[in-house]
């Protein structure tokens, strides 16, 4: 008995959302590791010659900065992940 090509098409378009669904996730926590990390930590010294309300940048990013971005990132993947479920058919 030979497997149903329909059932094979939704394995193959459920692998592809899967793995765009990955990627995305990829990407925006590289970002948020980026800013909280990078900014937060490894720049900081030279994020602090600049100043923000009074505050140093590398400061401001340790204590605010990389929450603010990643709650912006959350909106982001919401907005990518309605997309995507258009995309491959499993919006609601």
């Amino acid at each position: 008995m030979s497997p149903d090509p329909s059932n094979e098409t939704k394995r193959a378009a459920h692998k592809a959302y899967w793995r765009a669904n990955l990627r995305l996730m990829a990407w925006l926590l590289s970002i948020w590791f980026v800013v909280s990390y990078g900014c937060g930590i490894l720049w900081v010294e030279a994020l602090n010659t600049i100043r923000l309300g009074g505050f140093q940048l590398g400061f401001w990013f340790a204590q605010q900065g990389s929450i603010y971005v990643f709650v912006v990132l959350i909106f982001v993947y919401v907005w990518r992940m309605n997309k995507l479920d258009r995309q491959y058919d499993v919006d609601e």
